[in-house]
């Protein structure tokens, strides 16, 4: 329990300044809908390889069992909005196309070390103990940031904000302190579609729904092996993530420019050319990609990825690049280079 009524606009206050662009607050228990609809979601199988989010659903589904003694949820917004409209490199086929949150240092680091500072500021000011977590825990971020007010989770199932729109990583403090809450937020999206009708591959089944599996961030990241021949083509030159439901989304004409600037782009990872990214050792990719996100997927799996594009670029100047990989030690990535080559032929 907390007994300091300005406690809470100190805080907010000093999440600002921190560079968050938004900070709101909510309980532990306040998505009770989270548990039926993540069931639904792995029942499906829309969570395709990634196993770690059915063994651990009783956490995900209920912020209450991850840390019992927590009495509110600090839910923070940071925002890594681009300069320009990031789907532009997809006209340039002979480059890669890598989100934009990977085209610098890799934001858990970042957004981590602000949250344990606000968090350390909030145990000097109010007392209790905290948590802190961003994308690598068992949290609800996107429903618990809409619960907070944050935001709302749109059609393409990312948080939006009125305020920034939906560029923006969501870190969470846990706290046995008792903050007052905020009111959650409300669906703004109304009739737009903009962000289904730009999916490529439809990983959409219906508006607030996704089906991971057909997802070309869940592909180029999560997903080990071959990629389904049916969603190769599809891919385009995208090789790690994609941003174009993101992009897609009208309330972006809100967005709030990045306060860091190491999430602003390295000159290298604008638009790299397939054939020098296809030459990559595992030595050379982990130190072209040090302190990267992309480093996390590894040399092989990235690699599939550039020749998925190479298949798709059209461009046959590239099959000597492809071919060279075909007897690869790696049989996923001989695999994506016999494709491409059968492509551009």
């Amino acid at each position: 329990m907390t007994t300091d009524p300005d406690l809470k606009q100190r805080l907010i206050q000093q999440a600002l300044d921190e560079g968050f662009v938004s900070c709101r607050i909510c309980r532990p228990w306040d998505i009770p809908q989270v548990p039926e609809r993540l069931a639904a979601f792995v029942e499906a199988g829309y969570h395709g390889q990634m196993g770690w989010m059915a063994e651990r659903m009783h956490w995900r589904g209920n912020p209450a069992e991850l840390w019992p003694e927590a009495q509110s949820v600090i839910m923070l917004a940071e925002s890594y909005a681009p300069e320009h409209d990031p789907r532009t490199i997809l006209d340039h086929p002979d480059k890669g196309a890598i989100s934009v949150y990977a085209q610098n240092k890799d934001y858990h680091d970042l957004v981590k070390k602000r949250l344990k500072r606000l968090a350390r500021w909030l145990i000097d000011e109010g007392g209790g103990e905290v948590k802190v977590f961003v994308d690598t825990a068992p949290v609800s971020e996107k429903a618990l940031g809409m619960a907070a007010g944050l935001g709302w989770q749109g059609k393409h199932t990312n948080l939006v904000s009125r305020d920034w729109g939906n560029w923006a990583f969501i870190g969470s403090v846990f706290s046995t302190l008792d903050l007052p809450a905020d009111a959650p937020e409300i669906d703004h999206c109304g009739s737009c579609r903009s962000c289904l009708a730009a999916c490529p591959t439809d990983a959409f089944p219906a508006p607030y729904q996704l089906d991971a599996r057909r997802c070309i961030s869940y592909l180029t990241i999560e997903h080990k092996g071959p990629v389904d021949e049916e969603l190769r083509g599809k891919l385009g030159n995208r090789i790690y993530g994609c941003d174009d439901c993101l992009a897609a989304c009208p309330w972006n004409k809100f967005a709030v420019a990045a306060s860091d600037i190491r999430y602003a782009a390295r000159e290298e990872l604008k638009a790299p050319a397939l054939a020098e990214l296809a030459a990559l050792d595992d030595t050379a990719f982990r130190a072209f990609f040090s302190g990267s996100p992309i480093k996390r997927i590894g040399r092989d799996r990235f690699v599939r990825n550039v020749l998925y594009a190479i298949g798709n670029s059209g461009d046959a100047a590239l099959i000597p690049t492809a071919q060279g990989l075909t007897d690869d030690a790696d049989a996923t990535v001989a695999d994506a280079a016999r494709w491409a080559v059968e492509q551009l032929q």
